[in-house]
């Protein structure tokens, strides 16, 4: 027994050496795709910028110290609506005054266009009524004495009495007459018209004062920007708040160079934002660059898009994601983009011919993000070698793998 416990190591190294030799005789996997027809969209993927398509700056027209804000973020506004209020003390009190001065005015006015002030005229007009009554009496009393004069019973200097006393009430009466006459000089009623239309420009200007202590929208739609607040001092112009139209916003997309020949006006554009995973907003290619800018690193064309946004959930400066579908491609022949390599100046893939890897090169057209249109060089159903972490090389037997 002992004599065969010594073959047993060497069974177990021929054992080792034979699975070996039959493993290492076994071609080596490698994962293969093959060609299929299909409709290839060919998108743009890149980056942006949305802000409002429309939109208006809402400015302070004087200066002084921010009161209390009306309005806040995300708000939707009507034209003229308040937007934020200016301390105002002073300009309320010369509105006051230049109130005053026009009631003031007026009265004046309604007192000339009446001849005067009530208590003046009527006290005149008592005075003559007065003196009217005296002169009736008087004039009743001459026309007796007249009587008795011709019958002798009154003597002519009663008579000639009488008749001064009634010329001194006629010079009382038209004394009192022409007192009244001048209670309104000629020059009064446009004395006091003057001061009504002094009056109420004043009270125009001091309403108009107190009105930009107002600050208003100038258009309506949504308050997007606002960076005041209570207790913040604005100079004449200072920036209020942003007011625009959120329903539809245009988005600046920024293509790079080399690939701005593939967009044009029209094309379909889906804009996605990562604060919102899965939404999605849509939009359209409405203007192409007219030059290429800087933008870091990068050397782009600023395309303008406009997007639907009618919840109002994309807001204006937000940093987006965009696909431009630049071309669609019914029945096209396609393949992985990850299958295409680089054979010196020639593009190609490996394909299976038999259990053997071949070369072969081919012309490609559009490509979405995963596929590639193959204009020449291979057939339908083919099989082409995707990466794997050998390197592969022309003529390399292989065991297939399809994913």
């Amino acid at each position: 027994m002992k004599r065969w416990i010594w073959l047993l190591p060497l069974a177990v190294v021929l054992s080792a050496g034979w699975w070996l030799a039959k493993r290492g005789s076994t071609p080596p996997e490698a994962p293969f795709a093959k060609v299929k027809r299909e409709t290839l969209i060919s998108v743009l993927s890149t980056n942006g910028k949305t802000e409002p398509l429309e939109w208006e700056p809402v400015h302070s027209e004087r200066a002084g110290q921010v009161s209390r804000v009306l309005v806040s973020r995300g708000q939707s506004v009507a034209r003229g609506a308040p937007v934020a209020l200016l301390s105002g003390g002073d300009a309320k009190a010369d509105l006051a005054s230049a109130q005053s001065r026009l009631v003031q005015a007026r009265a004046d006015l309604e007192v000339l266009t009446r001849g005067g002030r009530a208590a003046e005229i009527a006290q005149i007009d008592g005075a003559i009524h007065k003196l009217q009554v005296e002169r009736d009496v008087a004039k009743r009393d001459l026309a007796s004495v007249e009587r008795l004069v011709v019958a002798g019973a009154a003597t002519r200097s009663e008579l000639d009495s009488i008749k001064d006393r009634i010329k001194q009430l006629d010079a009382q009466i038209s004394a009192e007459q022409a007192r009244r006459s001048a209670l309104v000089a000629p020059g009064d009623l446009t004395a006091v018209r003057a001061r009504i239309a002094d009056a109420e420009a004043a009270v125009a200007q001091a309403e108009r004062n107190l009105t930009l202590f107002t600050i208003r929208a100038p258009c309506a739609g949504v308050v997007y920007d606002l960076p005041v607040k209570p207790g913040s001092w604005l100079n004449a112009g200072d920036l209020v708040a942003k007011v625009g139209d959120l329903s539809k916003l245009k988005v600046i997309v920024y293509v790079d160079e080399p690939d701005l020949g593939r967009i044009r006006a029209g094309l379909p554009a889906v804009i996605t934002w990562d604060a919102r995973p899965g939404r999605e907003w849509l939009g359209e290619v409405r203007e192409v660059p007219t030059q290429v800018v800087a933008l870091g690193t990068r050397q782009v064309g600023e395309v303008a898009t406009i997007a639907a946004n009618p919840e109002h959930d994309l807001p204006p400066g937000a940093n987006i994601n965009a696909r431009i579908r630049t071309q669609v491609v019914e029945n096209a022949l396609t393949i992985p983009k990850s299958a295409l390599r680089r054979g010196g100046a020639d593009l190609g893939v490996f394909v299976l011919e038999g259990n053997h890897i071949a070369w072969r090169k081919v012309t490609v057209g559009i490509s979405s993000e995963s596929r590639a249109e193959v204009k020449s060089g291979l057939k339908e159903d083919e099989p082409v070698a995707l990466p794997v972490d050998r390197p592969l090389r022309a003529g390399l037997e292989v065991s297939p793998v399809y994913p």
